[in-house]
């Protein structure tokens, strides 16, 4: 069931990105010679008018040919029954660059609006609250209003806590610890700090967790012994915590606009931490900052598994919480000024705008190249980084 569902949100954020290039290059004339489900090789094709309709085997995404994407393409035309005053005519290459631009930026809007949508839906059946964000650095949200809250982002094994309920995932909202009368008093917990300095205190003590799990919703109160650890010098009782934070919408114009201004908080976000990210991998003069942020498609394997897994009857809304945040880091990767992303393009396509005259054609040719030579590396760096993880 994971296997099958991971190859559908794939499949829907890439072929989502890619209706966005085709529909844009149809209205504006430009020939589309295939829309492909899926990489080549073709197991089966189909043409309609003049567009080949394909599915194809490796059933990762999608793609779209345009005619002419770049100039050296209208030399072959072995197999299109224009006539040849047409050809530029139909080109990619040779449209304006207000309408390059349209087509370019198509697929990228495509991702935003399938998230915007998206969270329209998750929000409202919400309670018009976001699920738990977690949080690699202080950070505010911009839009609606944002409570932080202590999560349980790992359960040490042979841990006081892997003995009890606790799981990952589980908020704690408060830790009670008993009195002399053996009267429990609760203390509410917004940073990891606090619920720190209360373990501190509470050395073979018993303490209570008042937890929600933001997968499933499960509500429990768990009673656990903290125990002294040696290494730390402090007592424990064997979890890591991140900060997360939940973002509610209250207010009519809010809720009115909250697809777009959760989308903004949350592409602003990840824009501030891969900055973050590589600025400590600067600091540390280490690439396991950015690889430890990173997934490639191993990486979003083990996430859809474990959301499966765990879910239960959150699952769907789980899932499209996952697809929005996917298809928002989609489009916004796409859009990076980098040779053979659709931002790469844009940048040679502004170019060409304001100096009125077309980039070199080999030039253009060559770095697109290069671009797809190195984001095969990084991808390849990727995967192996996430197959690391699984093995840690």
């Amino acid at each position: 069931m994971s296997i099958l569902i991971f190859i559908l949100i794939l499949g829907i954020l890439v072929l989502v990105h890619e209706f966005g290039h085709f529909i844009a290059a149809k209205k504006k004339g430009v020939l589309v010679e295939e829309f492909g489900f899926g990489f080549p090789p073709r197991i089966f094709g189909k043409k309609f008018g003049e567009t080949i309709y394909s599915i194809n085997l490796i059933p990762f995404g999608g793609f779209v040919k345009l005619f002419g994407e770049e100039y050296h393409d209208l030399k072959k035309n072995e197999n299109l029954k224009l006539p040849t005053s047409n050809l530029q005519h139909r080109a990619f290459a040779y449209k304006d660059p207000h309408i390059k631009t349209l087509i370019i930026v198509a697929g990228v809007m495509m991702n935003f609006l399938l998230a915007i949508f998206i969270y329209y839906f998750t929000l409202s059946t919400n309670n018009f609250k976001s699920e738990a964000l977690p949080l690699i650095k202080d950070y505010n949200f911009r839009f609606g209003n944002q409570e932080n809250r202590v999560v349980i982002g790992a359960v040490v094994l042979r841990s006081p806590a892997s003995k009890t309920e606790i799981k990952t995932g589980d908020i704690t909202t408060r830790v009670g610890i008993e009195d002399q009368a053996n009267q429990i008093n609760w203390f509410p917990i917004k940073k990891p700090e606090q619920f720190i300095d209360l373990v501190k205190q509470s050395k073979d003590k018993p303490i209570y967790l008042d937890l929600e799990n933001i997968i499933n919703d499960e509500k429990k109160i768990v009673r656990v012994i903290p125990r002294y650890d040696a290494k730390l010098k402090r007592a424990v009782i064997g979890i890591n915590l991140v900060e997360a934070a939940i973002i509610s919408y209250d207010t009519i114009p809010e809720r009115l606009l909250m697809g777009f201004l959760q989308s903004y908080n949350v592409t602003a976000y990840n824009i501030e931490g891969i900055g973050f990210l590589f600025s400590q991998s600067a600091k540390q003069k280490s690439l396991e900052p950015v690889a430890e942020g990173s997934a490639g498609p191993i990486g979003i394997f083990r996430i859809i598994d474990e959301t499966v897994q765990s879910s239960g009857k959150k699952l769907v809304l789980n899932l499209l919480n996952l697809l929005a945040l996917l298809s928002l880091s989609l489009g916004f990767i796409n859009i990076l000024p980098f040779p053979a992303l659709d931002g790469g393009r844009f940048a040679l396509v502004l170019y060409e705008w304001v100096a009125k005259k077309r980039v070199n054609q080999n030039l253009e040719r060559n770095l697109n190249l290069i671009g797809f030579a190195i984001l095969l590396s990084l991808a390849a760096l990727v995967t192996i980084s996430d197959i690391i993880k699984i093995y840690r």
